[in-house]
Parts: structure tokens; C-alpha cells; sequence
């Protein structure tokens, strides 16, 4: 089974999975990436799989499903822009021969989901949305820090070897900002100059693992007392005390962080 990130926008990936034959593909925000791989490749889409229902991450599925047999699976609190086979946390499902559990983590959207692969090439496998991003997390835009610590826990908790499948080049900003919490932080800064690296080399830096994301991403770490402190440096009023608090600082430093 090969694993592909397929760039779109200014910093999307949408993830590819093919056995050499068949296909499935995450969060198709645009169709024209999607259609030229499996053209090049000679695929077949079987199935599609969203997290939420942002823009960036529907835009192709009408088009892809007009064109393929594909089968969507997509998370049953949110609106989808064709029907879809609704999903909650718990839910499991098989594709290309895989057993997918779906994962509720609510916090970027209400109704966000992901998906977890137990084995996938002898390795556990992530599909996070927004959720997670390597050294960040998504914004708020409609959940609260509560079910964003919440969700992040869960993600955090899986093996270590989970292969961490973002859906946006954000490593490079989101590893700046997690210095500036945790510049005493080794793992970071090693993980830092290999990123730099694959950037400079035009490699994706993704996908990342939890073991990786446990040591160097601030959102992941909220318990430590270096970036809980780091937090009420900035913010006051923060509880170092409370990981909800920590992370609810840590979210408004980096919205405005540059």
C-alpha cells in the first residue's frame, strides 16, 4: 500500500492511498490534483474519506463522486455537500482491505472526526484533519479549548509509531512558534533543522509521528511545567495548574504570533 500526499492550494495535502489499483483519497478539497494522480497512476477512487466540513477539504468531493463509484464517508454532525455514510466516534469501517476507526475531536469544527488505521504496511496510521498539525493544532473556529484539550488527548494517546497525517504544510510556522514556548527544548530544535531540510529540498515534512509530536508540540505538552509557565508569561490570567488553561493561552499567543 503507498501513502501520498498530494499538494493543492498554497499548503494542502490531500492524502492518497493506492494498493496499485485502487484508491482512496482524504479531505479532497480540490478534484484536479485527485483526477491526475489516478489518471497517471491508472486507479480507481473507491473511497473517499472527509474529517470536516470546511472549504479547503469538500471543494472536489461533488466533482469526484460525479466521476467514480466512490464511496464517502464523512462525519455525521456536519453538512456534507453530497450524502454521505455518516460517521461518530467508534464507528469502524473497512477500505482497500484496511479497518479504519473513526475518532471523534471536536475543537476546529463541532463535529470534526479522524481516522485511525491499527496496520497499515506493519504501522499504525492517523488521517487528523486539523486537528493536529505537526508542532500545532487548528484554531477554534467553532469548539472550545476544553474539546480541543480533549481531542488532542485522545490523539496523543495513540502508539507512538502513528504516522501523523496532517492535512496542511504548516510544520515550518507551527515549529517557530513552539520555540518560542520551549526554547530549552532538544527534540525541538533537532526536529526543527530536519524540517528546514525537507522544506528546502521541496519534501514534505509530513507525515509526522506521536512520539514526535509528544516531545516537541506545545498543544501536546500543556502538562510540562516549561510551556505552562511560558504560557502566563504571556497570559496573566493563565491556570499553569490547568492544561485547559495552558492550551486556551497557547491558542490566542498563536493567532497573533509572528
Amino acid at each position: 500500500m503507498k501513502l501520498l500526499p498530494l499538494p493543492a492550494f498554497s499548503d494542502n495535502y490531500l492524502w492518497l492511498m493506492h494498493d496499485g489499483q485502487s484508491a482512496l483519497v482524504v479531505d479532497p478539497g480540490d478534484a484536479t490534483p485527485v483526477r491526475e494522480a489516478l489518471q497517471s497512476a491508472q486507479l480507481t477512487l473507491r473511497a473517499i474519506l472527509v474529517t470536516h466540513h470546511h472549504p479547503d477539504h469538500v471543494g472536489g468531493v461533488a466533482e469526484l463522486v460525479q466521476t467514480t463509484d466512490a464511496t464517502v464517508w464523512g462525519p455525521a454532525l456536519e453538512k456534507m455537500p453530497v450524502p454521505v455514510t455518516p460517521l461518530r466516534g467508534g464507528d469502524q469501517f473497512q477500505a482497500l482491505g484496511l479497518r479504519f476507526e473513526v475518532l471523534d475531536v471536536p475543537g476546529h469544527t463541532a463535529g470534526h472526526i479522524a481516522f485511525y488505521c491499527a496496520d497499515m504496511n506493519g504501522a499504525p496510521l492517523l488521517f487528523c484533519g486539523d486537528t493536529l498539525f505537526s508542532g500545532g493544532c487548528g484554531r477554534l473556529f467553532e469548539g472550545t479549548p476544553a474539546q480541543m484539550h480533549a481531542s488532542l488527548s485522545r490523539l496523543a494517546a495513540l502508539p507512538g509509531a502513528t504516522r501523523v497525517c496532517c492535512a496542511h504544510e504548516y510544520t515550518l510556522s507551527n515549529l517557530a512558534f513552539a520555540q518560542a514556548v520551549e526554547p530549552g527544548n532538544a527534540a525541538l530544535a533537532h526536529y526543527l533543522a530536519t524540517c528546514r531540510q525537507l522544506r528546502a529540498a521541496g519534501q514534505p515534512t509530513l507525515p509526522s509521528t506521536i512520539a514526535t509530536e509528544q516531545a516537541i508540540n506545545p498543544f501536546l505538552r500543556t502538562a510540562e511545567a516549561a510551556v505552562a509557565h511560558a504560557a502566563r508569561a504571556h497570559e496573566a490570567n493563565t491556570d499553569v495548574g490547568d492544561p485547559v488553561s495552558v492550551l486556551a493561552s497557547l491558542r490566542q499567543w498563536k493567532n497573533t504570533f509572528r
